[in-house]
């Protein structure tokens, strides 16, 4: 990280440490707003990172974006902190106003005609919460960005394990704003799952950080048990998938910087979602193990970060798609490309 971005990080951990607090979390699970937390970030800017600066937003960079989700995952943040992010990098391409309240992103099978928008879309974070939702239609005039009320949309309420609303939408010939963005088809889901491999990288931190507290606090035979040669095993296998999946998501980011469309970072897009799905597998089998009985329960906290991992990895195309997608990619290149293909980055 540079300068500007250890600053931003101190600065949105504290926010969170204050506010993600364990009864907020337990309160949105429940069904209720986490308000406080919501306005902070709203107050700080944390929701228009993305966003340029001549759209009230902070013109900052992925590589910016990826300090706050990131933080964001690590702190069970109970809010569509994340997708608001995406939703302002998606408006600002088209220089669509981001309106004021919640703002969600959604995929769907949608038609616009004339303006108006008709389709539904599935599992949509927060939807319940929102005011507007964005999203990516293809139209006549090529792939156009959509900024949708949410005020005349029927609503299915739906929610993942981690309790988290997943909302299924349905517009039928509703008038939305609309605009070119310059962006593939795909790049909803391409950001999407960026978005979700960081959010799994903080996730992962926590696991990492928390076990290795707690193995240093819990005893038997009279000593920690993180002085056993197990357990220390253990803590670094999950440590090195933890910097893995924090690494592959740091560089697709960085990579996001560095191209105009999103399919050219789809390569390291992929990569990131794909370890972070593996690495989420091992990574709470290993952090369930060392916390015993007690990390099953629900008035232990590891399960905020487990439960959202076990959630994450399959939204905006799970790790095994990805894969799949890799390979396709590689083997159409043929054999002669392949070695140019990986090293490249």
């Amino acid at each position: 990280m540079n300068e500007m971005q250890t600053i931003l990080d101190a600065s949105v951990t504290k926010l969170l440490d204050d506010h993600s607090t364990k009864q907020a979390i337990q309160g949105a699970e429940e069904g209720g707003w986490p308000e406080a937390l919501w306005n902070a970030l709203v107050e700080n800017g944390m929701t228009r990172i993305l966003l340029p600066e001549a759209q009230e937003g902070a013109g900052a960079t992925w590589s910016d974006a990826h300090v706050v989700i990131k933080a964001a995952g690590a702190h069970a943040a109970p809010v569509p902190l994340a997708e608001a992010i995406l939703a302002g990098f998606v408006l600002g391409r088209a220089g669509i106003t981001m309106p004021e309240g919640i703002v969600t992103v959604m995929e769907g099978d949608f038609k616009l005609n004339g303006g108006r928008l008709t389709g539904t879309a599935k599992r949509v974070p927060w939807g319940r919460n929102a005011s507007h939702a964005v999203t990516l239609v293809e139209s006549g005039w090529g792939v156009e960005a959509v900024l949708a009320p949410l005020e005349y949309a029927r609503l299915e309420k739906d929610q993942n394990v981690a309790r988290e609303p997943r909302d299924t939408l349905v517009f039928d010939n509703i008038v939305v704003d609309t605009a070119w963005a310059g962006l593939p088809g795909n790049a909803l889901r391409l950001y999407g799952a960026l978005m979700r491999a960081t959010q799994m990288a903080g996730a992962l931190d926590y696991l990492t950080r928390q076990s290795v507290q707690y193995a240093n606090e819990r005893t038997q035979f009279g000593k920690p048990i993180g002085k056993f040669q197990a357990i220390q095993q253990q803590l670094a296998v999950l440590s090195t998938q933890s910097a893995a999946v924090g690494i592959a998501s740091a560089h697709a980011a960085q990579r996001a910087d560095k191209v105009t469309s999103g399919d050219a970072a789809a390569f390291e897009i992929a990569v990131a979602k794909t370890r972070a799905d593996d690495a989420t597998s091992i990574a709470t089998s290993i952090a369930h193990q060392v916390h015993g009985a007690i990390g099953f329960t629900y008035e232990h906290g590891l399960h905020f970060a487990t439960r959202r991992l076990w959630s994450w990895r399959a939204e905006f195309g799970s790790g095994a798609e990805w894969a799949d997608w890799l390979g396709r990619e590689t083997i159409a290149r043929g054999a002669d490309a392949l070695w140019p293909y990986v090293t490249a980055r």
